[in-house]
């Protein structure tokens, strides 16, 4: 066997090729070598000669020869490389170089980001002792070159020889070295040299007795520095003045001389004095404030099998960066691990658990979240193979009598993390992401009133490649006082601009991948309402968030003089006194180049008062900080201002220094919180809240008025212009809610997407307090378990913090379980004695013209020896793990969506709430994941009474598809608000296209059947010419309905069709429906238009209705009698026109969750 052979067979890789290192390598090298050499050859020890530090790993033979000469044979037949932690290096998936000739090595640039090398050993294959060696002659051996050190230190003296034989190699080392001594340095200890000015006292640096520097240094927003230190090598040299100037003799500007300069609250800022000739040099040095640590990316859940690796990641910014990491699994720190990747090696089951990192340093501390590891045996399912129950609900006509009800379970997979079929590759995050799904589907025919209906059935779960899907968050940007749109204005994150606001106010924004914070600030260019930092809670497993944005209108400006004291008052209003007051003293106005500005300025301070709780959907943020232990903590505001100032003749932006803040003590209604008020200003990047300084108890006599109490702090107003007066508050809770599709409060009609709000209302018992103070405002999504609401609370005192909770699903306002006339715990979701100890009241308890989209309770927390209060619906801070995986039967609050007559039946179930749901199948409603298109047709009945439509859609030309149902769809027509005798649907239908496996597109056959006797009385011609035109055909000999071959074309109003693809499946939907109401193809309405933007139209017969169709039976909850149905109906009639419209903005606003009219003057 040839040499190349025997290294192709040991490494897998050929001399000098770069290669990942796979399971192409053997287990055991040395049992991979050929029987006739391991008589003649063997293994040398291991060395390792160099580290993975700067550029990587170099494990190169000819250093190996020069520490260890003795040990390596001259040429050596293979190379085999590991880690020092005895992994080989085929195992540890990175890319490395081989070549027994020349050694191994491993580049850290190759590795990808945030990954270096590992420190690798090596061996090599040489032949034995007593084997044949015919070496080579050497030549002789130069002179030793000159010893090139400098005085006072050591260098290296070389010689070298050549090999004198052609054909044979020689054995030994060609180049020699020996240390030697430099020449003898002048008689002093220094051994520091300048090539400019002299050596100092200390031996630590060069002196220029002739040359000054002087500078200035400015901090945050151009404000003067005062107090700054101006360091070199650790050691102070000079401190600035109260103008932020510094003057030090003695600098040497050589270029090499480095200054450090350090301020309170801003990062530490090196610079290099320039080289100069002159006798003087100017530095001038603009300072940036701490950048406190928040983190980029979290480590991320993770499933591995027994004996696997697992690598957790986290990622964390601020200036300065983090210096220590410490990982804590279930709690209890890892000792041996400080670094930002932690990896874990030989699983063993003992190791499932959470995990997360915790990074520190001079600008703070902070943790991630915890990320899960399900460590499974080799023999273990990675998903359960059975499926969970699911239930759907069947069309009105498919009543089941062997279950006797008008529900049948297909079952359903979670989208769980599972193993898949990973390598053992170390990485933060997995190249692919496996999730528990459907592995087989079974087709079932249910039998219905005259005819088949089909089912898939999920039969087994499997782990398989998760659904790629997008995050979209949309909404609209509006006045908090009156819903003026904020027209184009501009979206930033992280300080880019990525959108724009519409005209409408309207915006939408794909949520970029590893997002874990999404923070988005709206800036108004017409400079009408404040600049608006919000952090918006998304949908982690893809889909749409609506989101309304309430702005705060900027406060008109008042002149001020610059050079006098000036006094600014802050919520003050008709009936009540200013709650804070802003002084600024003279000259402390500057540019933002640090220039003391003098003349006249434009002050706008906006202020939110909390004293009204219809400011709080306005509040900015989420009021959250990080504390000094790295939890993200909540705060309860005291109010929020906003300032912007200006010079009046340019409208130049002014920053102030030295600004002082009164807060009257009277509106702290908590004692404890006078010793714990702070003032803290929000980073607009990051979405939390960082401390500018603590207020202290004085009394102070303001004007001719009474000595009062103050809150006194100072503060500087710089680059950030909204501030906050808070306190931490430590009494949390957590709040359980779950929002449904109907007052049915199935577990299968769970809707995820809906975001649920929570005010906290101030503390009433023990207290004299304004009922309407707000002191924290919350949001947070439902998923496929519903949501926990973070709340404070108290165990004392049930009724010391109550709050409103409301739910909003893009627009629309979900309605809370109803109080009055009639109190049901069972309906509510929560049992008594809890519930009474809460208070639970809907809005509309004592009137009920108040809208019925919120409800109220006390935040009591649950006792820890009381067992009816140990199962929801609050839980403790500590516990909100509990509170996201609790039973369905734990108690907990309910919303429910008003849909109207409306109905849905896919033979494929999928959840529009949940992309990941979605099943790889010819019969999928939706063929493609993250490209949904919605199709409507509009159908006009003349009728005196609604009737109800269906379409049932079925596979037309596709081969696979033909014949074979996708879906039903029921809606019910709307009466036109002018013409007694006329109505209209909306009805949707299976879009023609493509299939999932995108090869052939299928025309669906769509059917419109109108419920009872009807006639096709007229058909759009311009839809009839389309249909004509595009072969084939459909039949239409029954003119009690209408067949058509669904258009490939978009078309539009003037055919009756509307179609609208986007990311999301509920807002494509919403979309179309908007333009079908409206009959228009760009516009949108919440009033149905019967005569505009027609397909078809229907007679139907004027029979007078005597009782209830069971379709309208089955908008009632269970356990009602027809009788309630009967007597229900006028109320369902009210809702059937805004439950079937597509939802809107205009609704209730979460300012006032009473629903209140608020009265007007003139």
């Amino acid at each position: 066997m040839s040499m190349r052979p025997l290294l192709l067979l040991i490494l897998g890789i050929t001399t000098a090729t770069g290669v990942t290192a796979q399971g192409s390598w053997r287990r055991d090298n040395k049992e991979s070598i050929p029987s006739e050499h391991h008589g003649n050859h063997e293994w040398t020890t291991w060395f390792n000669v160099d580290h993975p530090g700067g550029r990587g790993d170099y494990e190169q033979l000819e250093a190996i020869r020069f520490y260890y000469r003795s040990r390596v044979c001259q040429t050596p037949l293979a190379i085999e490389a590991r880690t020092t932690e005895w992994v080989p290096a085929r195992e540890t998936g990175e890319t490395v170089h081989a070549d027994p000739t020349v050694g191994f090595w491993c580049l850290n640039e190759e590795q990808g980001p945030e990954r270096n090398c590992s420190n690798y050993a090596v061996r090599f294959l040489c032949p034995k002792d007593d084997s044949v060696n015919i070496q080579g002659t050497w030549g002789r051996w130069s002179d030793w070159s000159a010893c090139p050190s400098l005085c006072g230190q050591v260098g290296l003296q070389q010689r070298s020889r050549n090999c004198e034989s052609s054909s044979v190699p020689c054995s030994g080392p060609k180049l020699e070295a020996k240390p030697c001594d430099g020449p003898e340095c002048p008689e002093t200890d220094c051994t520091l040299q300048c090539g400019m000015g002299k050596v100092n006292a200390e031996c630590d640096a060069c002196m220029c007795e002739e040359h000054i520097l002087l500078g200035s240094v400015r901090g945050a927003g151009g404000l003067t520095a005062e107090g700054a230190t101006l360091l070199r090598n650790g050691k102070l040299l000079s401190l600035s003045d109260h103008n932020g100037h510094f003057r030090i003799p003695g600098i040497c500007p050589d270029g090499n001389t480095t200054i450090t300069v350090t301020l309170q609250g801003h990062a530490p800022f090196s610079v290099v004095v320039p080289y100069s000739s002159e006798r003087t040099s100017v530095l001038t040095i603009q300072l940036k404030r701490t950048e406190k640590l928040h983190v980029l990316s979290n480590p991320e859940n993770k499933a591995r099998r027994q004996g696997q690796t697992a690598a957790f990641c986290c990622k964390v910014a601020g200036t300065p960066q983090p210096d220590k990491y410490q990982w804590f699994h279930n709690e209890s720190l890892l000792e041996k691990h400080s670094e930002s990747t932690l990896v874990l090696r030989n699983l063993r089951l003992e190791q499932t658990g959470e995990y997360y990192c915790r990074a520190s340093g001079s600008s703070g501390a902070i943790k991630t979240k915890p990320a899960t590891l399900k460590v499974l045996g080799w023999d273990e399912h990675s998903c359960n193979p059975l499926p969970e129950s699911h239930l759907i609900r069947l069309p009105h006509d498919c009543y089941q009598n062997n279950t006797d009800s008008l529900y049948y379970n297909v079952g359903k997979c979670p989208s769980s993390t599972c193993s898949g079929q990973l390598d053992n590759g170390i990485r933060c995050k997995d190249k692919v992401t496996y999730c528990c799904g459907v592995k087989k589907l079974a087709l079932r025919q249910l039998t219905c009133q005259g005819y088949l209906l089909p089912t898939k059935v999920v039969t087994e779960c499997g782990c398989q490649k998760c659904v790629d899907t997008k995050a979209i968050v949309h909404g609209r940007a509006i006045a908090a006082d009156n819903g003026e749109p904020m027209r184009f204005g501009h979206v930033f994150m992280n300080g880019v601009r990525i959108s724009r606001t519409g005209y409408k106010g309207t915006f939408s924004i794909q949520v970029p991948l590893d997002t874990e914070r999404l923070v988005l600030t709206f800036v108004d260019n017409m400079q009408k309402f404040i600049n608006t930092t919000k952090v918006l809670p998304f949908n982690t497993k893809g889909g749409a968030v609506y989101h309304e944005i309430k702005l705060l209108r900027k406060k008109a400006p008042v002149t001020i003089d610059s050079t006098e004291i000036n006094t600014l008052e802050l919520g003050e209003a008709e009936g009540r006194e200013a709650m804070v007051q802003i002084q600024i003293p003279p000259y402390s106005f500057y540019t933002e180049r640090g220039e003391v500005f003098t003349g006249k300025v434009n002050a706008s301070v906006t202020f939110l008062d909390p004293r009204d709780v219809s400011t709080a959907a306005a509040a900015q943020s989420d009021l959250n900080f990080v504390g000094d232990e790295g939890d993200t903590l909540p705060l309860r505001t005291y109010g929020m201002f906003s300032v912007d100032f200006r010079g009046e003749e340019n409208n130049e932006p002014l920053n102030a220094g030295e600004v002082k803040v009164f807060l009257d003590s009277a509106e702290v209604k908590m004692s404890e919180h006078l010793n714990t008020m702070k003032l803290w200003s929000l980073n607009p990047e990051t979405g939390l809240w960082e401390e500018e300084g603590s207020l202290q108890v004085e009394k102070k006599r303001r004007g001719k008025r009474e000595e009062r109490t103050f809150l006194i702090g100072n503060m500087e107003i710089r680059e950030r212009r909204l501030f906050n007066l808070d306190v931490p508050e430590i009494r949390r809770c957590y709040v359980k809610v779950r929002a449904f599709r109907s007052e049915r409060f199935m577990p299968s009609e769970q809707v995820e997407g809906v975001v649920v709000s929570l005010i906290n209302m101030e503390p009433t018992a023990g207290f004299s307090t304004n009922p309407r103070a707000w002191g924290r405002f919350d949001s947070v999504i439902t998923g496929s378990n519903g949501a926990c609401l973070p709340a404070f609370c108290d165990e004392q005192k049930a009724d010391a913090y109550s709050a409103y909770v409301m739910a909003n699903l893009g627009g629309e306002e979900l309605e809370a379980v109803s109080s009055s006339p009639k109190f049901n715990p069972n309906l509510i979701g929560v049992p008594k004695p809890y519930l009474d100890k809460m208070n639970y009241r809907r809005t509309d308890h004592e009137d009920p013209r108040m809208k019925k989209t919120a409800f109220s309770i006390n935040v009591a927390k649950p006792g820890s020896n009381v067992a009816e209060e140990s199962n929801g619906p609050v839980y403790s801070f500590e516990k909100l793990k509990e509170c996201e995986e609790a039973s369905f039967s734990a108690a907990h609050f309910r919303f429910t969506r008003v849909e109207g007559d409306r109905y849905d039946y896919n033979t494929v179930p999928f959840n529009e709430d949940d992309p990941m749901s979605w099943t790889e199948d010819y019969l999928s409603w939706w063929p493609k994941p993250m490209e949904y298109r919605a199709c409507y047709i509009k159908v006009k009945i003349n009728s005196p009474h609604e009737i109800n439509v269906r379409s049932r859609n079925t596979g037309g030309t596709h081969p696979k598809t033909v014949g074979q149902l996708y879906g039903l769809r029921d809606t019910r027509s709307i009466r036109d608000m002018d013409q007694e005798k006329m109505s209209a649907v909306c009805l949707e239908f299976k879009c023609s296209g493509m299939l999932y496996d995108q090869e052939r597109v299928d025309r669906t056959l769509i059917k419109v059947i109108p419920q009872g006797s009807c006639k096709r009385d007229n058909v759009n011609t311009i839809l009839q010419e389309y249909l004509v035109n595009h072969l084939p055909l459909a039949v239409n000999n029954d003119t009690n309905e209408f067949t058509m071959l669904g258009p490939l074309d978009p078309l539009g109003h003037n055919y009756g069709i509307y179609t609208v693809t986007d990311q999301d499946p509920r807002t494509a939907k919403e979309i179309a429906l908007g333009r079908c109401f409206d009959g228009t193809s760009d516009g949108t309405s919440r009033v149905m238009k019967s005569n505009e933007g027609v397909a078809m139209t229907f007679i139907c017969g004027d029979r007078e209705v005597s009782s209830p169709s069971v379709f309208q039976a089955l908008q009632n909850p269970q356990g009602q009698t027809m009788t309630s149905v009967v007597r229900g109906e006028g109320r369902q009639n009210r809702r059937r026109q805004r439950a079937n419209a597509p939802r809107s903005s205009s609704r209730r606003s979460t300012r006032n969750p009473t629903g209140r009219r608020a009265k007007t003057t003139s």
